[in-house]
């Protein structure tokens, strides 16, 4: 079975950023730009943490 996924990515200008990849292996959210790995890391660390707290609004 396959999950959805984070993968870290170097911009053309050494910024990183994530793209979180879904089941289908297509591109469901891209991050801001980190100037570090680390600070890419500590943001996909707070995407997984608060994702489930996140509530959903359907104003159209």
């Amino acid at each position: 079975m396959s999950y959805p996924k984070f993968v870290i990515r170097k911009s053309s200008n050494n910024k990183y950023y994530f793209n979180l990849y879904a089941t289908n292996f297509k591109v469901i959210a891209t991050s801001e730009m980190y100037e570090t790995k680390s600070g890419c890391k500590n943001g996909i660390e707070s995407v997984k943490e608060n994702a489930s707290k996140a509530g959903v609004d359907e104003d159209l």
